[in-house]
């Protein structure tokens, strides 16, 4: 690891330290986390611009996904439950090839 210099403002770090503590951690350590979890949100929204792009670019056609409706599985709940839980999943049967 290498040190590293940086500004902050009093405030930010009285809730950095608050939350540090709380945690059990460290300032450095939970700097080190909040900093990964950031690169992560902005790589995370790059992607998905450029998912959007790509579909500006070629948009999805009328009956380019109709083939899919087929193989999606819709469940009715089990009898008295209000969701498919795992009751209703022991109704299935799966093929154990698929895994």
């Amino acid at each position: 690891m290498k040190t590293v210099q940086m500004t902050l403002d009093k405030d930010l770090i009285a809730s950095v330290d608050k939350i540090a503590k709380r945690l059990g951690t460290t300032r450095s350590a939970f700097t080190r986390q909040a900093l990964k979890a950031a690169l992560r949100e902005v790589r995370i929204s790059e992607l998905e611009q450029k998912h959007r792009e790509g579909y500006k670019h070629k948009p999805v056609k009328r009956g380019e996904f109709d083939n899919w409706e087929a193989e999606q599985v819709w469940m009715e709940p089990c009898k008295g439950e209000k969701f498919v839980g795992i009751s209703s999943l022991s109704q299935i049967k799966i093929d154990p090839l698929l895994f």
